[in-house]
């Protein structure tokens, strides 16, 4: 079911595509019917991004555009739920805008406070000649001494892993080279899976997406999607066999 964002209102599946119908053909009104009826799927889905340091509204902003690609895209001969075919393309459509946007990102509350933090910095530095602690910073704002520390550290350009930290005789070290991190070649992995899985045909996608990542049986991913569980193993193993030659 797709539920009504404020009330509680259920549409029926047989509703759903005979709106998808409508959309497809062009009605707008139909479009946003759908939309509306399917904000708190989108909501549900920001909830998991919202330690990011992004602020509620521009993530559920990002997923909606997820949504309305769903919508658009949706294949009405699949015998699968909307819902289930829009939850990947809506967690696909941040993870993307989260992945592009920048590395780091700082929310709207903490550069203020930063913003904040550096004008009485500048004020406090007249008045002393000298340049002020953090406590008396925290003092002139009200503010806890961790809170200066936190939102001045948010805002620090981080460092490049190239960034020459010594050179002797023009033989550079890099700070890289002084990074141990054992679980590196699996991080570097993760990124070409989620690369290779992005790739995939969506009805791929979705299973990939309920087997490892909503940890389904292969029977229930097969009951979701109208099919056989041995037809979802057969597309399980051609998924991984893909994404292993593509690593390789």
């Amino acid at each position: 079911m797709a539920y009504h964002a404020q009330d509680g209102v259920k549409l029926t599946d047989e509703h759903v595509r005979l709106l998808l119908t409508q959309s497809h053909e062009g009605n707008e009104e139909a479009r946003d019917q759908l939309v509306y009826h399917n904000q708190r799927l989108v909501w549900a889905i920001v909830q998991r991004f919202l330690t990011r340091g992004y602020e509620a509204d521009d993530l559920f902003q990002i997923g909606c555009i997820g949504l309305l690609k769903a919508i658009d895209k949706f294949d009405l001969t699949y015998d699968v739920k909307f819902s289930t075919y829009a939850v990947p393309m809506i967690i696909g459509e941040i993870q993307r805008f989260l992945r592009d946007d920048s590395t780091v990102k700082v929310s709207r509350s903490i550069k203020e406070l930063a913003r904040q933090i550096r004008r009485v910095k500048e004020e406090l530095a007249k008045v002393m000649a000298r340049q002020p602690t953090v406590e008396e910073i925290a003092k002139e704002l009200g503010i806890e001494k961790e809170e200066v520390v936190l939102a001045l550290e948010a805002i620090r350009t981080p460092a490049s892993i190239h960034e020459t930290v010594f050179e002797n005789d023009g033989d550079p070290i890099y700070l890289m080279d002084q990074i141990a991190d054992a679980s590196q070649e699996k991080w570097f992995e993760e990124i070409a899976v989620r690369d290779l899985v992005s790739r995939l045909p969506e009805r791929e996608q979705v299973i990939v997406y309920l087997r490892f990542f909503q940890d389904q049986t292969q029977a229930e991913v097969a009951k979701r999607l109208n099919i056989s569980q041995v037809q979802v193993s057969r597309l399980e193993k051609k998924i991984l066999q893909t994404i292993r030659e593509a690593i390789r």
